[in-house]
């Protein structure tokens, strides 16, 4: 029991970690795409697909996409309140923002289809109001605090170990809730907040709303096969979606603007 738990935690810390010192290479836009990726998602169902019955795994899946719109919100108010606070009070407050809409998310009625429809209306809707304010992109340059990075992704690892072993006796939904809780954004926050400035740390944090289509593909597709297909390809199709979603976010700007490019040469 131990080693397992032990490799839970092991292996969701090293993603976390890892994804949130590429972010702070790769600027806003594409820091973004990879914030959104479900480096907390993925291994914590991995681990419930083998440990859980489908029915569980399924209305685990249907909490997590409804808890998208707690951390749609988080995302949003992080970007706010970032305006005007330092790194550690905008991300708890965020964070404490989290709590109340994921609780009120978990009660929405419905199945799948309606979660993405909120969810949908609340990102046209957020990124209506980041293109708003008119969020500055200005960075400076410090070493990573490696005390603190290692302390976020252990959390994040005791969250997937939490979601899958202790709340799996309570209710389905609740452990979906709290594998949704944005502890790798909140890690990638405050990593670019302290290394970079709040700059570069809000823009990266209002071009994550768009990435989390990522999470919801893979929280969407979850839900829909769990029940229906073997554990394994339930896994790959929902992680293949979510991957396929981040890849389209990543290259299509890209390739608009080099086609851009060859027309104007063209001329």
């Amino acid at each position: 029991m131990l080693g397992v738990l032990f490799i839970k935690w092991l292996s969701t810390a090293l993603v976390v970690v890892g994804v949130s010192l590429a972010v702070a290479r790769l600027g806003p836009r594409l820091g973004g795409v990879l914030a959104g990726t479900p480096i907390v998602l993925g291994p914590g169902y991995f681990f419930m697909l083998r440990e859980q019955p489908a029915s569980f795994v399924a209305e685990a899946a249907l909490g997590s996409l409804h808890a998208m719109l707690a951390t749609l919100t988080f995302c949003l108010g992080y970007v706010l309140l970032a305006g005007g606070f330092g790194a550690s009070v905008s991300v708890a407050l965020a964070a404490l923002i989290w709590l109340p809409v994921a609780a009120a998310a978990a009660s929405l009625p419905g199945g799948v289809a309606l979660g993405l429809a909120v969810f949908l209306l609340a990102l046209l809707l957020a990124r209506w109001l980041m293109r708003t304010l008119g969020l500055s992109r200005d960075t400076v340059s410090q070493a990573p605090r490696w005390g603190d990075l290692l302390m976020r992704g252990s959390l994040a690892g005791i969250i997937v170990c939490l979601a899958t072993v202790v709340l799996d006796s309570i209710a389905p939904a609740v452990s979906g809730v709290a594998l949704s809780f944005p502890i790798g954004m909140l890690t990638i926050a405050l990593t670019l907040h302290q290394r970079h400035g709040p700059g570069m740390a809000r823009a990266t944090l209002a071009d994550t709303q768009l990435g989390m289509l990522s999470l919801v593909a893979f929280s969407t597709v979850m839900a829909a096969s769990a029940e229906s297909l073997p554990p394994a390809l339930a896994f790959v199709l929902a992680l293949g979606a979510s991957l396929l979603v981040s890849a389209l976010l990543w290259f299509l700007p890209r390739g608009a603007v080099s086609t851009t490019k060859l027309a104007k040469r063209n001329m």
